[in-house]
């Protein structure tokens, strides 16, 4: 597999970060377990569910040392984040991120998180939505919407 990098972009690989001095292109000749850095999601970006879900899947990649640590956490998010949806769409696709993730396939499971986003987006808007046409100003949160208010985590 060839990755073209631009001068000063960085790669995730293995846990090592590389940084090209230049435009360059590095062919892997073997597995390895490797994150561009423009798909790397900034700790305060993650303030969704799906965003908290992708950013503990990353952190798998970028540091291996706490894999195990982070895997039980994914566990844990997984689960919240599943009841922080009732669309079947979403939850398909989060048991499919799921099933990944214990095949450690992570860069999988983040792509399908990541697909996940305008869906996740589109129930938030309509949530908001839903809730200005009812006269409130704070949103609320109940038990029949399709969107409820995920967990919001600490970065670790």
């Amino acid at each position: 597999m060839k990755i073209g990098l631009k001068a000063g972009e960085r790669l995730f690989l293995n846990g090592a970060v590389i940084r090209a001095e230049r435009k360059t292109s590095i062919e892997l000749l073997n597995d390895a377990v490797f994150l561009l850095e423009a798909h790397v999601l900034q700790p305060e970006d993650a303030t969704t569910p799906l965003r908290q879900l992708y950013f503990i899947l990353q952190t798998v990649i970028i540091d291996p040392a706490s894999a195990h640590t982070v895997q039980d956490m994914f566990h844990l998010v997984l689960a919240s984040v599943k009841a922080a949806f009732s669309s079947k769409e979403v939850l398909d696709r989060l048991n499919e991120v799921e099933n990944l993730a214990t095949s450690e396939r992570w860069f999988e499971a983040m792509k399908i998180v990541r697909g996940l986003y305008p869906v996740e987006a589109n129930l938030m808007v309509a949530e908001k939505r839903k809730e200005m046409q009812a006269g409130r100003s704070v949103p609320s949160v109940s038990a029949g919407n399709k969107y409820r208010q995920g967990p919001l985590l600490a970065v670790v």
